[in-house]
């Protein structure tokens, strides 16, 4: 004979919720119920109470029985024993959910997640960190649209994954923002003929059909000066080394409304044979610096135009630029880049 478990859940609507699992076979029950929909299991971290059901029929589809969720006013809970979600504390007094603990139930996630906060607020915890990974999207708009007066809200997405905050005090949110910058580096890459290595992009910005220096974004956990050997080997099969960075820009509400930095660095180039990204690169070559600086372009754009000066000013040591020198970090307590003229620690101090 099979052993039947039972458990039962909160409904928001206040009906007590019966779901009814066998090890074998799954049984449907429905006597004077109302149907809610149709369960695939039980989920992880339901909320669990000892109560007795009505008695009801068995439904059999074929050789299978199917469990259903049904919502009853005929069924008594006379002991409730709630389990908050799983989550530990950080540094700061909150709270950051378990993504692989989240009950598969919506209705069970929106019972034990209201349970959960109302465990952290008699705690004195203040911000939630709830991120809900890409199978788990159902139940985005439950912790938005459910709790959206009590204060869930998006704070960033990533591949895989969205991140949702909440914040527990009555009183102005704490909690940092959510990525508000993109990085971008330049490579300026100069040889002994004093040709620059630029490329042509194919794209329809302003700047198409310039010859300009290869630029692109940094990858996630890049150095810049790595993330800037890169861009160039990718765009133009030239291969560098790091030397200086000489500048960066900063910019707002360009691409998505986020700001942008711009890190130029002077690469040495290790290669002078040219095979471009064909994907993105309509052409590359080197180019005399006095021909590059003189197209029209620069004189128009002021800033592009400054930056390549800077480099040929550091390319010619007129300008010292930024070494990068790696220290730890009690921060993270690993080794990272600290930017720096070095030039600048031989001088005496200037009181």
């Amino acid at each position: 004979m099979v052993s039947p478990a039972a458990s039962f859940a909160l409904h928001p609507s206040g009906y007590l919720r019966q779901e009814i699992k066998f090890t074998n076979f799954e049984i449907a029950r429905t006597s004077r119920c109302i149907l809610l929909e149709s369960t695939i299991g039980f989920p992880r971290r339901q909320s669990l109470w000892s109560g007795t059901s009505s008695r009801g029929s068995d439904t059999l589809l074929g050789s299978r029985r199917i469990i259903k969720n049904v919502l009853s006013q005929e069924i008594s809970a006379p002991s409730i024993v709630v389990e908050v979600l799983d989550a530990r504390e950080d540094e700061y007094d909150g709270i950051v959910i378990d993504p692989q603990g989240l009950p598969t139930s919506a209705n069970a996630f929106a019972s034990a997640l209201k349970a959960s906060l109302s465990n952290w607020k008699s705690k004195g915890n203040r911000g939630v960190w709830l991120k809900l990974l890409e199978e788990q999207a159902d139940l985005i708009p439950i912790a938005i649209q459910d709790f959206s007066q009590e204060g869930f809200s998006c704070h960033h997405a990533e591949p895989g994954y969205v991140m949702l905050t909440y914040w527990i005090p009555d009183e102005p949110c704490l909690l940092p923002a959510g990525p508000s910058h993109q990085i971008g580096v330049g490579g300026f890459v100069i040889n002994d003929k004093l040709e620059v290595l630029v490329v042509k992009e194919k794209c329809s910005c302003n700047c198409s059909g310039v010859w300009k220096l290869p630029t692109g974004y940094i990858n996630k956990s890049e150095d810049l000066f790595d993330g800037a050997i890169r861009e160039v080997r990718e765009e133009t099969g030239v291969d560098t080394i790091f030397l200086k960075m000489v500048a960066f820009r900063h910019v707002h509400l360009v691409g998505f409304e986020k700001s942008d930095i711009l890190f130029v660095c002077m690469l040495k180039p290790l290669s002078h044979k040219i095979s471009i990204d064909e994907s993105e690169i309509q052409a590359a070559k080197w180019m005399p610096y006095d021909e590059l600086i003189a197209q029209p372009y620069y004189e128009e754009d002021h800033m592009c135009k400054k930056v390549i000066e800077i480099c040929m000013a550091a390319y010619e040591e007129h300008n010292s630029g930024f070494i990068a020198h790696q220290l730890p970090s009690k921060l993270d307590g690993k080794l990272s880049y600290l930017y720096y003229d070095d030039a600048s620690l031989s001088k005496p101090n200037i009181l």
